[in-house]
């Protein structure tokens, strides 16, 4: 397969039409519709059920758009990490994150960075540990950010000196809004959404303890802000993480911490034996070397 043809098969799946991605793509449409024919040919699938009007992938063609996608990313990381300037400290740093606070600490670094290296761009990738676990295996990011019981030993990585801390979301005229701290007894019963990665990582079974076999999981969420609307609309509550949703002026939700306290450790990791380009070598650097002391006394 070469990367060209790639680009066209993205195209096609994006546009759904052959006239349409064949002028994005500045080709004939006949050139298009033969390179796409080729490479259905060559992978010995069908990628494409042609309609009148529309052009819809097969489970194959799903498939190969998102691999090619990967594929395209990887190729465009590594042009602009081999493109960037001798001279001039340039390129792309792409950083992978779930949902948490302590991305001021990332945003904090990014900011001396732009006062250094303002010729280095960033990208931000947002999901959950298992999207950015698999973007970053794939050489599709440079460090990923990782909360709680992530299995991180076959990473190189550092403890960012916070926690993220879990408690529950609710509205503010539920009845435990006035509670000082949620305790396990107080799920019994209620509707709730979770984290389906905390639950598969059993971050909260040990909290619950004989509870956890109780709780009513009325749905699971991959990020927050859909989940704190279904909380807002009054369908359940969240078990979550704090400073993800605004829960103050107008808000009509508030975080309420669990009781005893539950806390999540955060770190930053990259592939061991890592080739960085010159542009992340100067991140790592940033991160390496601040002012801030971690809990393990490593700088951050």
């Amino acid at each position: 397969m070469e990367i060209r043809v790639l680009r066209y098969f993205l195209a096609v799946a994006r546009e759904e039409n052959i006239t349409s991605a064949a002028e994005s793509l500045h080709v004939t449409q006949p050139t298009l519709s033969k390179q796409l024919m080729d490479l259905e040919s060559e992978l010995g699938k069908k990628l494409f059920i042609r309609g009148n009007r529309k052009i819809t992938l097969t489970d194959e063609g799903m498939y190969l758009r998102k691999r090619a996608q990967e594929i395209i990313d990887l190729v465009e990381k590594t042009e602009s990490d081999l493109t960037a300037s001798d001279e001039m400290i340039s390129g792309e740093v792409i950083i992978g994150c779930g949902e948490t606070d302590a991305m001021r600490l990332v945003a904090r670094v990014v900011k001396n960075m732009r006062e250094d290296y303002p010729h280095i761009r960033y990208q931000f990738f947002s999901g959950n540990a298992e999207d950015v676990i698999e973007r970053l295996d794939k050489g599709l990011l440079d460090f990923g950010i990782l909360i709680g019981a992530t299995d991180i030993e076959k990473y190189d990585y550092l403890r960012l000196p916070v926690t993220d801390t879990w408690g529950l979301l609710m509205r503010k005229d539920s009845p435990l809004a006035a509670s000082p701290g949620i305790k396990p007894e107080f799920l019994r019963g209620l509707p709730i959404i979770c984290s389906r990665q905390a639950l598969i990582r059993n971050e909260l079974s040990g909290w619950l303890g004989e509870d956890f076999g109780n709780l009513n999981i009325v749905a699971n969420y991959n990020l927050i802000f859909n989940a704190a609307i279904m909380v807002e609309e009054g369908v359940c509550y969240a078990l979550c993480l704090d400073k993800l949703v605004n829960t103050t002026g107008d808000s009509n939700l508030c975080f309420i911490p669990l009781k005893p306290l539950l806390e999540a450790h955060l770190h930053i990791v990259w592939k061991k034996y890592q080739m960085f380009s010159k542009a992340a070598e100067k991140f790592l650097e940033k991160m390496q070397g601040g002012d801030t002391i971690n809990t393990d006394g490593c700088k951050f």
